[in-house]
């Protein structure tokens, strides 16, 4: 038996954690998780709670997937670890490429292997600069991002997302510019959502005739922005920024961290949308979760120049191609294949998702409520009719992300959005049953909202 104040005592006395307020942390002492089976955890008081955040958007094919254990094990007795410096290579690694490739599709020929999604948006701008400067072109070294985007939290990562507070510690890299992102609800929701998403995707253009269209190496979006809200695009974004793109002969990098395998009901989100990237991030879902792994799928274009005329690629980590996490995401990918879990997300989980999410706008407090496949957000707001919003000092998402954590939820919380992104493996009577505890936790938010005064 886990002793939680012991542990919790160790944990604030010694472990940093990510994107914390250390101080508020030790006051109120961490939740220790112990166990965890299919779409649920454990924590160590013995409270079982529905993940309906797989992870951080990566438990695709659930927890306790003992055949992914197997797989680790059965690697890691054979080869557990070399580098693919130096003429060398690995079998898991050179299969997991190929696979990649096939589920990418025709316009991709190549992978490069990371540890995470952090490190693989690392690589993208590394690559996409010297691509430019192998076509004689070293002007091009501007990429051009979104507000509210998320693409890791390495400087050359949080450069290219589009946090202030991220930006506030540490600052940004050179070469980095943002444009507005396509939120309708949040920016123009009295708009034809069709006509807004020609509006947003032109925002491009406009940010590319500013800086000079010869100083521009690349775009990059995530299908769905993760992190920054569930901030879902109307359909008619994504084919113009590929027109856009087209037009100006910028590279176009599709952020896949999250979007990628099956999260949408596509193999990759740009394939539900649209898009044809020259570069997509990958990592979280490759593995869901069980062997930190990242990379960068390659498309022809950039890899024929940097392979026949760029000379020595002075880039590498020693991780890239790790034969166990290789191995491991080989047989996560088999999983998804042998279920069929990216066409049950596509053809029944996601649109029944969609329709008893939809249902939510009958809730006082719920605005904006969309799904795309697996994932889905709503807005806390004041008054739907009106559009006002809470004022932010209230924390409203906190009030009710904590009434989630009481109640055996998660439900994470960006400002006064609430998002989730259960596993792909989540049953329609595993919808109904996180959809009955959305409900009691927007009630509970609503009665301490009243109490208050605020509504």
């Amino acid at each position: 038996m886990t002793n939680t104040k012991e542990i919790q005592a160790i944990d604030s006395a010694h472990y940093m954690h990510p994107f914390t307020d250390h101080k508020g942390l030790a006051d109120k002492g961490v939740r220790i998780i112990t166990k965890a089976d299919n779409v649920y955890i454990w924590d160590s008081e013995g409270h079982k709670i529905f993940d309906a955040m797989s992870g951080l958007w990566c438990m695709n094919v659930g927890y306790g997937r003992k055949e992914l254990v197997d797989v680790a094990a059965k690697q890691m007795q054979e080869l557990p670890y070399y580098n693919s410096f130096f003429q060398t290579t690995n079998v898991p690694a050179v299969k997991l490429a190929e696979k990649i490739i096939q589920l990418a599709g025709e316009n991709f020929s190549h992978v490069f292997f990371s540890t995470s999604g952090s490190e693989a948006n690392d690589t993208n701008v590394r690559m996409v600069r010297h691509y430019w400067t192998t076509l004689g072109q070293p002007e091009r070294t501007v990429i051009i991002s979104r507000n509210n985007a998320y693409h890791g939290s390495t400087l050359v990562g949080s450069s290219l997302g589009g946090m202030s507070g991220m930006h506030a510690q540490g600052g940004m890299i050179p070469g980095i510019e943002h444009i507005e992102q396509p939120y309708h609800y949040g920016l123009a929701p009295n708009q034809d959502k069709d006509a807004f998403g020609i509006e947003a995707a032109g925002w491009l253009e406009k940010k590319i005739l500013e800086v000079g269209a010869e100083k521009i190496a690349a775009f990059i979006g995530e299908p769905v922005q993760g992190a920054g809200g569930v901030i879902i695009p109307p359909k008619t974004y994504w084919p113009e920024i590929q027109r856009i793109c087209d037009k100006y002969g910028i590279l176009l990098i599709c952020d896949e961290v999250i979007c990628g395998f099956g999260r949408l009901g596509k193999w990759f989100g740009s394939q539900l949308f649209g898009a044809k990237p020259d570069l997509m991030t990958f990592a979280k879902g490759v593995t869901s979760g069980y062997i930190p792994l990242g990379g960068v799928v390659v498309g022809k274009r950039v890899a024929n120049v940097l392979i026949e005329q760029g000379g020595e690629f002075n880039h590498g980590y020693t991780y890239s191609g790790h034969p166990v996490a290789c191995a491991v995401a080989l047989a996560n990918i088999d999983i998804l294949e042998k279920e069929g879990l990216v066409d049950q997300v596509l053809n029944e989980t996601g649109p029944y998702l969609a329709e008893k999410y939809a249902e939510l706008a009958r809730h006082p407090l719920v605005g904006g409520a969309e799904s795309c496949g697996l994932v889905a957000g709503f807005v806390l707001i004041k008054d739907k009719a009106n559009h006002i919003h809470f004022d932010e000092e209230l924390g409203v998402g906190m009030i009710c992300r904590g009434h989630c954590f009481a109640n055996g939820l998660i439900m994470r919380a960006v400002g006064d959005r609430m998002i989730i992104a259960p596993p792909l493996v989540t049953t329609k009577a595993q919808i109904d049953e996180m959809m009955g505890l959305i409900y009691l936790c927007l009630d509970a938010t609503l009665t301490d909202l009243k109490q208050l005064g605020v509504f």
